[in-house]
């Protein structure tokens, strides 16, 4: 929920923006709960993500870790 963009906060928040993204069909609309970011700021972190996990190994098991963990 934090409006601050050091890197210890951006990669979590974009990683919880893309599974939002990638895991539900809802509509980006309580932005609040991502400190208080755009429409486009979500399509940017998603975007960022599917990069990084593409080039990351590690990142990838990480998701989908997280995806499992949330879907129990």
């Amino acid at each position: 929920m934090s409006n601050r963009r050091t890197r210890v906060i951006v990669k979590p928040r974009q990683i919880a923006m893309y599974l939002s993204k990638t895991m539900t069909h809802a509509r980006f609309r309580n932005r609040r709960r991502f400190g208080g970011r755009d429409h486009t700021t979500v399509l940017h972190a998603v975007r960022k993500i599917e990069e990084l996990i593409s080039g990351d190994q590690k990142l990838s098991h990480e998701i989908e870790l997280l995806r499992r963990l949330i879907n129990e």
